[in-house]
């Protein structure tokens, strides 16, 4: 992966360049922002950077040495990935095992989604993590020496799902670094990763795509009606993962639509009963697709919030959306919007624990029946 390969991200990549000229690399650095804006395909650029034999005037890996080619094959010998999995019942669970399928992964989807390698993983109501011997592991490896290169390389995507066991395993080596070691990390959820590990990053905010930006990789790398994609691209908020969920999976966005409307209505209406089956059904969903839920909910609460004062300039709702709102928008309010916003993301992060969703879900729709008549 070369920066030229990366559409966007300019600043960044100047500047992760310029760490990397100047050998002012950080022993540990993190990339963070939203998801879907290839910030694990920066790190592979930069790794590449790093490691490259003859770089190119112009601050990019030249493509074509050794070790360049070793990185487009994900088998550079001193480079070490790491990645969520689900847990093996057998044996130790190590991103090692699955080196061949993130690769792939990695080469189909240099913006990451998450939801499509946990589909990788057929099991979309697992919850992947990077566990404790995969820790050990890593730890194993980089007591040895640099075999090739100057540096060790880490590359981790996802550090926000290190369980607890397997950060304070790291922490040491982050705290205490070997001299040719270096930790490359990304992140959609910083606030999840272990505060002793993420205060000893370097971190860089990656920003979000303009909706310019996504609306032309849509139509560049799929095609996608231009209409289309500048619809997409408007609800997308950034993520160019995001944006082809919706253009080409917009079942799910039409489906999550159904449930929330149905909601709303169920719980002005009171209607406890109902709301009970309509916690079943939600619950049928599985773990991932359920928090893509509540983030809906969240978005729709706030779009309607913004309506009901009266800038429909800052509005990013589909045509359908849009319908729903011109009646909807009034009950949501100064009165009851930050009680709502609270109560989806206490719903996401209990679903993320592995709580019973049927419940979770039960319990959002008794507290909506309170707050959506303030």
């Amino acid at each position: 992966m070369r920066f030229a390969d990366i559409p966007g991200h300019e600043t960044v990549k100047a500047h992760l360049r310029d760490l990397v000229d100047r050998r002012h690399m950080p022993h540990a650095l993190l990339l963070e922002g939203t998801e879907g804006i290839a910030k694990f395909a920066l790190l592979r650029a930069t790794a590449q950077y790093i490691h490259c034999q003859n770089r190119t005037p112009d601050g990019d890996s030249c493509g074509r040495c050794p070790s360049c080619l070793q990185h487009e094959h994900f088998n550079h010998i001193d480079t070490f990935f790491s990645f969520p999995l689900l847990k093996k019942k057998s044996k130790p669970t190590i991103s090692d095992d699955y080196a061949a399928e993130f690769a792939d992964f990695c080469r189909r989807d240099p913006f990451m989604d998450f939801g499509a390698w946990l589909a990788e993983m057929g099991n979309d109501n697992g919850q992947p993590a990077i566990f404790v011997e995969e820790a050990a592991h890593l730890l194993e490896r980089l007591n040895l020496k640099a075999r090739q290169a100057e540096f060790k390389i880490v590359l981790m995507w996802r550090p926000d799902r290190l369980r607890a066991e397997a950060a304070n395993k790291l922490l040491k080596l982050i705290e205490e670094p070997h001299a040719d070691t270096i930790f490359l990390l990304s992140s959609d959820n910083p606030r999840s990763i272990l505060p002793t590990i993420y205060s000893r990053t370097q971190r860089i905010n990656v920003q979000p795509y303009t909706e310019a930006e996504i609306s032309a990789m849509l139509q560049r790398n799929l095609a996608a009606d231009p209409a289309a994609a500048t619809t997409a691209a408007a609800l997308a908020d950034g993520s160019y993962v995001r944006a082809v969920r919706l253009l080409s999976v917009d079942g799910e966005r039409r489906q999550f639509m159904a449930l929330f409307i149905s909601l709303m209505r169920l719980a002005w209406q009171r209607k406890v009963r109902d709301l009970k089956d309509w916690a079943a059904e939600l619950a049928k969903l599985g773990r991932e697709p359920l928090m893509r839920f509540y983030a809906y909910c969240a978005r729709m609460t706030r779009e309607n919030y913004i309506r009901n004062i009266g800038d429909d300039r800052l509005l990013s709702m589909a045509p359908d959306e849009r319908a729903f709102s011109d009646r909807f928008a009034p009950f949501i309010n100064e009165r009851n919007v930050e009680d709502i916003a609270a109560i989806l993301d206490k719903a996401a992060a209990d679903t993320a624990l592995n709580g019973n969703t049927r419940i979770i879900a039960f319990d959002l729709a008794v507290k909506m029946i309170l707050l959506i008549k303030r």
